[in-house]
């Protein structure tokens, strides 16, 4: 489906292949059926700006996300887009960059307990997202599951209004390869609340409340205002679907299911026997249609597979249809969820996070979200078109029960325990303090931090439960099980203040059974001196030639990701870059930037006082060169300030 330069149509997708994150449309183009997997995109380009607009505000939830991903999405929203998410990961001057740009003006929720931790040391750029992140609770006590963002961007020429997006997908923020699928919705904001759109609003109002360990200062404002802005949105839906609707599990009311209707085909790699049940009994002319994961199929009895015309899983051989070994196992996998239920002339297909499980479609416990998009069924095409050997089903190969061998009891059961274990260490209230230690053999001072249990947590079944800060690696681990136990602190070591985070990775061990989960938490920290991001600041740009490539960061234009792009290189590229890194240019990008009020020039100046040593030795990455001319400007902005003031 194609569209305007100024928004695009609704599209759903699934994700697979080498590139970034691709995904597939949901509409017919060159007389495809919807989901068909030749229709991809990248998920990045979601996160794009309409042409003319850029970046002003997002609110984003996730079952579970990775730091790197999460800290690829600032430079995504507010620089530049990037072919994978390794190439922006390589430049940590736009890291940075994209961290300050979205200060306030991003938020991410996710489910307390599944943000994903490494054994390697993260970066210490990492410690940024602690003002973006929020962990957050189920409150019927499932698990926080939806994946959605919702976006606003503003528009470079004043007299344009500005525009929403909203996306409701099946997968996560994170690395995940496996084939996923997302809704895509752009629009205007009207005068008058739609109604269509008030379980958006109302999820979104509710965020904040969910949260375990509180939420950065404005948090609410920002989800409020886009909250409001989603309750008036106009959506554009194009051909082939002629409405649209939401749903939102798990926060009060009865929960979304589908509904009876003539054939349904289903999509969901998470399944149970009572819900197979339900579903098997909706479709009153045929049997329905499902595709899911050998290991969940093969819990389910077979009776109740019996239940359905069709049970299939994905065939990775099927998958790879151009035979690059390096796309096996990219392709790998299925994390797609879709409900396509035939009605009368119409064909409607609900997709988001809900999988066919109890938890998500029977008792609400989980906090899900979907989107229905509804057209002709000449338009949109049939459950067999969708799902058939002509579309997705081209995909999937039949259901095997005797090929996969089931988790056998025991080791389902110590898995359970770990999760018990793992909500308890994220719900009991744990905090972090920070205190200044003896200085190291350097001279340099560190920091010491105790983890502070509110009371003695019984952690039932663990053998073993490790701790470190994600900025130092499992190399400093302390195993802290004995203390919490017995309600007491626990020393998690000396650390320079560079190395301070509020971010801890868990490895947890059951106690009879080899089995082991590693998740990264962030917890409230007490006596985090106000001086740690300055320090982060200056450990990236910890050289004069960082420091200029910084300063063309911070005077690229808004709307402008190739000045954005070129300037966050790092430096040992020839020809262009070396070109453009001499003084000259960067005295007549001051001068536009001050003609246009002086906006970047400000931050160019909270940027000298966070990097301010005073001491005017080499360790300085401010050339005394450009604090004699730098010193020209802050006079000129102080006179243009107070002619505005007067």
């Amino acid at each position: 489906m194609t569209a305007g330069p100024a928004h695009r149509a609704p599209t759903a997708s699934a994700s697979a292949g080498r590139r970034p994150n691709p995904t597939c449309g949901i509409s017919p183009m060159l007389n495809r059926r919807s989901l068909d997997p030749e229709q991809r995109t990248l998920y990045g380009a979601n996160l794009q700006p309409p042409a003319g607009y850029v970046f002003d505000a997002a609110v984003a939830t996730t079952f579970s996300l990775d730091f790197e991903t999460a800290l690829a999405v600032p430079v995504s929203l507010a620089l530049f887009a990037a072919e994978n998410r390794d190439d922006i990961l390589s430049h940590p001057l736009a890291l940075l960059e994209g961290a300050e740009r979205i200060a306030g003006r991003l938020v991410v929720f996710t489910d307390a307990g599944h943000i994903q931790a490494s054994a390697r040391p993260h970066s210490r750029l990492c410690s940024l997202l602690e003002r973006i992140i929020v962990e957050v609770a189920a409150p019927q006590g499932g698990a926080f599951h939806p994946k959605m963002w919702a976006l606003r961007f503003t528009p470079l020429q004043p007299e344009d209004p500005a525009r929403l997006r909203l996306l409701i997908l099946s997968r996560n923020l994170t690395r995940d390869r496996s084939w996923d699928i997302a809704a895509t919705l752009d629009g205007v904001i009207t005068r008058q609340p739609k109604a269509v759109n008030r379980p958006v609003a109302d999820f979104l109002r509710q965020l904040p409340d969910l949260a375990t360990v509180g939420v950065p200062d404005g948090t609410k404002t920002l989800v409020d205002d886009l909250a409001e802005d989603m309750r008036r949105a106009e959506w554009s839906l194009s051909e082939p679907f002629q409405s649209v609707s939401f749903a939102v599990n798990g926060l009060g009311g009865k929960p979304w299911r589908p509904e009876p209707c003539v054939r349904l085909g289903v999509v969901s790699p998470f399944c149970d026997d009572q819900t197979l049940s339900m579903l098997a009994g909706l479709a009153s002319a045929e049997k329905p249609i499902f595709i899911g994961r050998s290991d969940e199929l093969a819990q389910v009895p077979g009776t109740t597979l019996d239940g359905f015309a069709r049970v299939a899983v994905l065939d990775e051989m099927a998958a790879t249809e151009d035979g690059e070994e390096e796309d096996a196992a990219a392709l790998q996998g299925l994390h797609a969820k879709a409900f396509i239920a035939e009605r009368g002339w119409d064909t409607a297909i609900t997709v988001g996070s809900g999988n066919a499980t109890r938890p998500a479609l029977l008792t609400g416990s989980n906090v899900e979200i979907f989107t229905t998009l509804t057209g002709k069924r000449s338009r949109v095409g049939s459950v067999e078109e969708i799902l058939g050997d002509k579309g997705f089903g081209r995909l999937t190969r039949p259901f095997v029960r005797d090929e996969t061998g089931a988790a056998d009891a025991a080791q389902r059961a110590a898995e359970a325990r770990l999760d018990q274990a793992r909500r308890e260490i994220c719900r009991s209230g744990l905090t972090l303090r920070c205190e200044r230690g003896e200085h190291a053999a350097d001279g340099a001072p560190v920091w010491r931090v105790w983890l502070i249990p509110s009371k003695p947590l019984p952690l039932t079944g663990l053998g073993a439960l490790r701790v470190w800060p994600i900025t130092r690696g499992e190399g400093h681990a302390r195993d802290v099980l004995e203390p919490l136990r017995q309600g007491q602190p626990a020393d998690l070591g000396a650390m320079p203040l560079v190395d301070l985070t509020r971010f801890l990775a868990c490895h947890l061990t059951d106690e009879t059974e080899d089995v082991s989960i590693l998740f990264s938490t962030g917890l409230k920290m007490e006596g985090l001196p106000a001086e740690r991001h300055a320090a982060i600041l200056r450990w990236v740009i910890d050289s004069k030639d960082a420091f200029f490539r910084y300063l063309r960061l911070l005077l690229s234009e808004l709307g402008d990701p190739f000045a954005a792009a070129l300037a966050a290189q790092d430096g040992s590229g020839q020809g262009v870059w070396r070109a453009a890194s001499d003084d000259a240019p960067i005295l007549e990008e001051m001068v536009r930037a001050f003609c246009r009020g002086g906006d970047q020039l400000r931050a160019i100046e909270r940027l000298i006082a966070r990097l301010e040593t005073g001491d005017g030795d080499d360790t300085d990455p401010i050339p005394a060169e450009f604090r004699a001319l730098w010193n020209t400007f802050r006079i000129a902005l102080a006179t243009q300030d107070a002619a505005h003031a007067e």
